[in-house]
């Protein structure tokens, strides 16, 4: 039998299925945030048209590239834009593309990507963003599940897609450079340097260049409803089958929108530093959603990976708002003299993607005076459902609160019904689960998998979590990362976070090994810091200073770096597979 509700918090402490009935995280929220919101009165494709008519003459995006020690940027106006998204739609029209039809995206951060996405939207098509770091394999499972009939490409990766093409539905493809937008001090030093290396590209008679599809010409109107499906962002490759997660326009502008109050996202007055990888749920809402919403201008980081780079961008375009993840952070924090270096233009800083360790958000704040704070999501959430107040209480360690018009649960693992109870300020550990309108429309042709994901309107994460009574969460791990030492359970997130307390210790990841008396033993692998050296028992014996016994890795393994997915998480699959532990 379940127990009553506990009246002063409004939970339910044990035994029923019961959303918080107070949603205790309401009274944290910054003044002016809502409680609720709605979609803006636009649909996706009217975003640019109603940007481009309050502030044609702006910035919509700058494309900056360092090379050769100095950074060059190009810049488009939101007339400019509009004009080019306008004229690539009627152009897709005309290679015979319908509303539905699957439009895949195979480009870093640049123009063209802006392009083609909105462009798609404008038409009623589907976009699909690959990764540009996908191999011949990888784009052409996601060519197959997706069936895309065309597909726009950066040069450099045309080779995969001559290699695969035959064996998905392309019917055409839109071949595009880099340089296109370069300025022409850029242009010319790309061509002298890095121009021969790439591989020569040769047409088919169905294919086109990307400005060819830039004429006159304007496409044919097609009406979007905002429950059809605006995108395909794949997941879960680097966990399993890659799956094409649904987002609908309504899923997509309503995230856009609650980001906008969560943070006070002025019109037409911010400049977002798009290093985040526009494939990628963070980057498309965060950035390019959020800006078309906004009329911020978009300053466009085709490699984040260049810290020298990154940094000159932001002293050069003073952005106001730079989504993040925790190993950019590290990054930057780390380069040399970035204590003397102006970043202090941002204003807003999200950083999502993995957990924000509170050495690494300390470092950064110590040095550049920019304050990152902790979010949480989900490519199923489009993504972002819970967040630190940016400049109210942001509590270290949490992911904040459940975003405007969001519901989260902390739930029991076996049948993801019922609340875990109170212990103190937090509930026991369980299975963060959440509703709300971000929430996707489900995998694309996969419907079982759908239903497991998503039952009674709640997204089953996956992730182990806490309540606070303050309606504050925590991520403790991901229920499929969790490690079982003896019956005892260790999550890696709690072993990196000491890891990264260690002076000489500039990244680290934690897995499981498996061991016949115990189950699984902890396995560290450490990344120290430039021009330092760090030995196996040094960490261990800081281990055992800060952590109880059995969370104390059995074994330590000093590397020079950590394999990374294209937004900068660290992989644990990648470590299982190189152990071929892929099972564990």
């Amino acid at each position: 039998m379940g127990s009553l509700p506990d009246k002063k918090h409004g939970v339910q402490t044990q035994g029923v299925l019961n959303v918080p009935m107070n949603k205790p995280w309401l009274k944290h929220y910054e003044k002016g945030v809502p409680h609720h919101v709605e979609p803006p009165p636009l649909a996706l494709p009217h975003l640019l048209p109603a940007a481009a008519g309050r502030y044609p003459d702006r910035a919509a995006v700058i494309l900056a590239v360092a090379a050769a020690g100095r950074l060059f940027s190009h810049s488009i106006s939101y007339a400019r834009l509009a004009r080019d998204v306008s004229r690539f739609a009627a152009s897709l029209q005309e290679l015979g593309m319908q509303k539905g039809d699957r439009l895949a995206i195979f480009l870093p951060n640049c123009p063209q990507f802006v392009i083609a996405f909105l462009a798609a939207a404008q038409i009623g098509a589907i976009a699909v963003p690959f990764n540009p770091l996908y191999s011949a394999r990888e784009t052409e499972y996601q060519l197959k599940d997706c069936g895309a009939s065309v597909m726009v490409v950066l040069d450099r990766f045309f080779p995969i897609i001559r290699q695969v093409r035959s064996k998905t539905e392309l019917k055409h493809v839109i071949v595009t450079r880099i340089k296109e937008y370069f300025p022409p001090m850029l242009w010319t030093l790309y061509t002298l340097t890095q121009e021969r290396k790439l591989p020569r590209v040769r047409l088919q008679p169905e294919d086109r260049w990307f400005p060819a599809l830039l004429g006159e010409g304007t496409p044919r109107p097609a009406a979007v409803e905002a429950e059809e499906t605006a995108v395909l962002l794949y997941t879960g490759g680097t966990t399993g089958v890659s799956k094409g997660v649904e987002l609908s326009h309504r899923n997509l502008l309503v995230n856009a929108e609650q980001n906008r109050v969560w943070a006070g996202i002025g019109d037409g007055c911010e400049i977002t530093l798009a290093a985040m990888p526009l494939f990628h749920g963070f980057g498309l809402t965060c950035c390019l959603n959020l800006g078309m919403l906004t009329g911020a201008t978009l300053v466009l980081i085709p490699n984040p990976t260049d810290t020298r780079g990154l940094i000159q961008a932001i002293e050069c375009h003073q952005p106001t708002i730079f989504p993040v993840v925790p190993t950019l952070l590290v990054a930057i924090s780390h380069f040399p003299g970035i204590a003397e270096r102006n970043l202090r233009s941002v204003r807003v800083c999200p950083c999502a993607g993995s957990a924000l360790a509170p050495a690494v958000q300390r470092t950064f704040i110590e040095r550049t005076g920019v304050r990152p704070v902790e979010g949480y999501g989900l490519t199923e959430a489009a993504p972002v459902t819970h967040g630190n107040p940016p400049f109210g209480d942001d509590r270290h360690g949490t992911i904040g609160l459940p975003y405007p018009g969001t519901l989260a649960r902390v739930v029991d693992f076996e049948t993801g019904k019922l609340d875990m109870p109170f212990e103190g300020d937090w509930t026991r550990t369980g299975e963060i689960i959440i509703k709300g309108p971000q929430i996707m429309k489900g995998y694309w042709n996969r419907p079982e998998e759908t239903a497991v994901q998503l039952r009674d309107g709640w997204l089953h994460t996956g992730d182990i979590g806490q309540m606070h009574r303050d309606g504050y969460f925590r991520v403790v791990d991901r229920l499929k990362d969790m490690i079982i030492r003896s019956g005892m359970n260790i999550y890696p997130a709690e072993v990196e976070a000491v890891l990264h307390e260690h002076p000489k210790v500039l990244e680290a990841l934690v897995i499981g090994i498996p061991d016949a008396a115990r189950g699984e033993l902890v396995k560290a692998f450490v990344v120290p810091r430039d021009g330092v050296e760090v030995s196996e028992e040094e960490i261990l014996v800081f281990c055992r200073q800060n952590m109880a016994k059995y969370k104390v890795p059995a074994a330590v393994e000093i590397r020079a770096g950590l394999c990374k997915s294209a937004v900068g998480k660290p992989l644990r699959r990648a470590l299982r597979e190189e152990l071929n532990l892929v099972s564990v």
